[in-house]
């Protein structure tokens, strides 16, 4: 499982930022750093839809601290861009479709009782302007939240 201090895992996938374009982790590190990377479950549930509405709540801190946020998810990038509409968000969201990216920070968790398999654990990386991980949270209960203050904070020491 990716933690603090590794190398963040490079990845280059589709992002719904109300059309789609390719997103490559590498390349939005030149331009914009750090970057917090929000794995959910789900788009569409209901404690995924609050935990991104709470990153829009305080999008305008993270802004502040010149940082970018991104949610991602194994939903299509068509989707995603349904849920960023109904939600009002204003951040990007990267489609894991492929499972690519969820398998190389080691984080995917099934619902073997539902028939549901390799959906990322409700997770949450800082990425520093070197490519190195900052920060991490990794929750084995799909209910949790991450601590907000907490991803701010780790955003804010970076400063």
């Amino acid at each position: 499982m990716a933690s603090t201090g590794d190398a963040a895992p490079d990845f280059t996938a589709p992002l719904a930022n109300g059309d789609i374009e390719e997103f490559s982790l590498s390349d939005r590190l030149e331009t914009e750093s750090p970057v917090v990377l929000a794995f959910f479950p789900g788009a569409f549930t209901s404690v995924c839809t609050t935990e991104m509405c709470a990153f829009q709540d305080r999008l305008a801190s993270f802004n502040d601290l010149e940082t970018s946020v991104y949610g991602v998810s194994r939903d299509s990038p068509f989707a995603l861009n349904e849920f960023r509409e109904q939600n009002g968000l204003e951040f990007g969201l990267i489609s894991d479709y492929n499972r690519e990216i969820t398998d190389e920070y080691g984080i995917p968790m099934d619902f073997a009782n539902l028939g549901v398999y390799g959906v990322a654990k409700r997770s949450v990386f800082v990425i520093d302007g070197d490519g190195e991980i900052a920060y991490s949270w990794v929750s084995d209960d799909p209910s949790v939240e991450p601590d907000y203050d907490d991803v701010e904070a780790a955003v804010a020491d970076l400063s």
